[in-house]
Order: structure tokens, then sequence, then C-alpha cells
């Protein structure tokens, strides 16, 4: 999913998202153990994932951007 379509959600839908996120990463980690997982690219892009949404989330506390509002500063007049 790309940052913008992120930043389009609201707060607790990117948290859900974000412990969705961490399941996944687990649950593959846990493949990788028992040797079930056949491609080992998936745990870069769930550790990215991960990354991604908690970064949006960071910077909607910082004030960077903020959740559920447009990308891109579209101005309504």
């Amino acid at each position: 999913m790309k940052p913008q379509e992120i930043r389009g959600k609201m707060l607790q839908e990117v948290r859900d998202d974000l412990l969705a996120a961490e399941e996944n990463l687990r649950t593959i980690r846990f493949q990788l153990v028992t040797s079930q997982l056949n491609n080992s690219s998936l745990i870069k892009h769930a550790k990215r994932n991960v990354a991604r949404l908690k970064t949006i989330i960071r910077e909607h506390e910082r004030g960077i951007y903020t959740l559920g509002e447009p990308a891109g500063g579209e101005d309504t007049q």
C-alpha cells in the first residue's frame, strides 16, 4: 500500500492495519523457522510495511501530516 493511500485513512484504521501487519510478520517469521516459507523475500516486504505504517503514525503525532485528510494540500473554497 502506498503512503498516500495510508494517509487518507483515519488514525484508528492505520493502527488496526499496523496490528495486522505485525501479526503477518510474526506468522512469516514462524513459517521461516519451521521451514514452511518458500519465498524469503516476504520477510523484507512485511518489515517494510510495518515500518511504513509506524512512520506515518509518527508523522501524524508530530503534526507533519494529518491522517484522514486528502494528501497534497488541496484548497477548498
